[in-house]
């Protein structure tokens, strides 16, 4: 893949806020973080260490996946973090909640109704893929840190991979299910299975 070098500042900061936005609404919010004195403990390290390798890490390899298959296509794609959003998930979180949406990558070129399916799905099958990998590594690691980063990884890569499914707006589902139907609702039921799988182990 080509980088320019904004994608890859973008890129970086897209990974360490998102992931301290998750690493605070782990810990509680504002409330057990500063009241609680979480921000001072090991918790807090941990819920820092687990975000950076689950939802910073998810969100990533998410709009990288978008990336690759566009420029497959020969498209021109560059990832660009929208801050202002970046920075409401870490205002959100520390009220107790997240809505995270760090940036996309923008695309350029000659693309068909096939293509922007296929470059669409890409993202969401990626956090499949890695929810899939989390579920593997809890066989080995059930306890301690490496569990708990397991477990979330597992949950939130599924979350990532169904939520993006919405299909209206500009979400990834709403330009699969005008690509193909059949492709849309097979993934959302490997998606939403994953998902619902992941609160019962």
């Amino acid at each position: 893949m080509r980088f320019s070098q904004r994608e890859i500042k973008d890129l970086f900061f897209a990974w360490i806020l998102i992931s301290l936005a998750f690493a605070i609404l782990f810990s509680g919010g504002y409330n057990d973080l500063f009241f609680g004195k979480q921000i001072l403990s090991v918790t807090f390290l941990y819920a820092l260490i687990a975000s950076f390798v689950t939802a910073g890490i998810g969100f990533v390899l998410h709009e990288l996946a978008h990336k690759y298959v566009s420029q497959g296509y020969g498209l021109w794609a560059e990832f660009k973090a929208f801050y202002n959003m970046l920075f409401l998930a870490i205002a959100f979180s520390l009220a107790g909640f997240i809505i995270a949406a760090p940036g996309a990558v923008m695309i350029h070129g000659m693309i068909t109704r096939e293509k922007n399916g296929k470059i669409s799905l890409a993202g969401p099958v990626a956090n499949f893929i890695l929810g899939i990998l989390f579920l593997g590594g809890m066989l080995f690691f059930s306890s301690g840190l490496l569990g708990v980063i397991m477990t979330y990884g597992l949950r939130i890569n599924a979350l990532l991979a169904i939520f993006n499914m919405i299909p209206f707006g500009a979400f990834d589902g709403a330009k699969i299910i005008v690509w193909n139907k059949g492709v849309y609702w097979v993934s959302v039921a490997l998606f939403l299975g994953l998902f619902l799988f992941s609160f019962f182990i």
